[in-house]
């Protein structure tokens, strides 16, 4: 099994329970609300959305949060990686919510899909990351370009710093890639 980064589609978002993630949302209405915002409601292209975005989450994480050490401030990675629902609008700062999922706990972290993209963007030029090579918005499409030789081929012509670390390197894409998914199709992501 295993845990994977996946979009949440409309009837999901709005569906309370186990199953769904209607708490979540509900929560994360109220909270804007009180800050003044305007509510989060998921657009009706969304609905629309072939397919899904779906990558496991494998490889080690410790080359990535190295590569992020040297050059995020610590708020910076707690943005890029401390959040349990991505959204895809820009948030000033993290919202802590009090309702739990399956793999939240008892809390719910909420980040912008903005302020993700930007800090993995940085990331992937400093590691010279081939992201016109890299597959986009297909299910598992990530975790089989670096895993089944397409990153490696890509590697022989377009050598660069991201070659030396491949699991730090899936990270920078797949962060790249769940933001860059959440903000085309208007919807969240979350780890399941």
């Amino acid at each position: 099994m295993g845990l994977y980064l996946v979009s949440v589609s409309a009837q999901d978002w709005s569906r309370p329970g186990e199953d769904g993630y209607g708490d979540v949302a509900a929560a994360l209405g109220g909270e804007l609300e009180r800050r003044g915002l305007p509510p989060y409601v998921l657009p009706k292209t969304a609905r629309k959305t072939p397919g899904w975005f779906e990558e496991k989450v494998s490889p080690s994480m410790d080359g990535f949060e190295q590569l992020c050490r040297s050059l995020l401030t610590d708020t910076e990675l707690s943005v890029l990686l401390d959040w349990s629902v991505l959204v895809p609008f820009a948030l000033e700062e993290q919202i802590l919510l009090p309702v739990g999922t399956a793999y939240s706990g008892d809390e719910t972290t909420v980040s912008g899909a903005p302020q993700v993209l930007a800090l993995a963007e940085r990331l992937a030029e400093a590691v010279g990351l081939p992201t016109d090579a890299i597959p986009v918005g297909e299910n598992l499409a990530l975790s089989l370009w670096f895993l089944e030789g397409a990153a490696e081929q890509t590697a022989r012509v377009r050598p660069g710093p991201w070659v030396e670390d491949r699991d730090a390197a899936f990270y920078v894409a797949l962060y790249l890639r769940a933001a860059q998914y959440s903000l085309r199709h208007g919807c969240p992501m979350t780890y399941s």
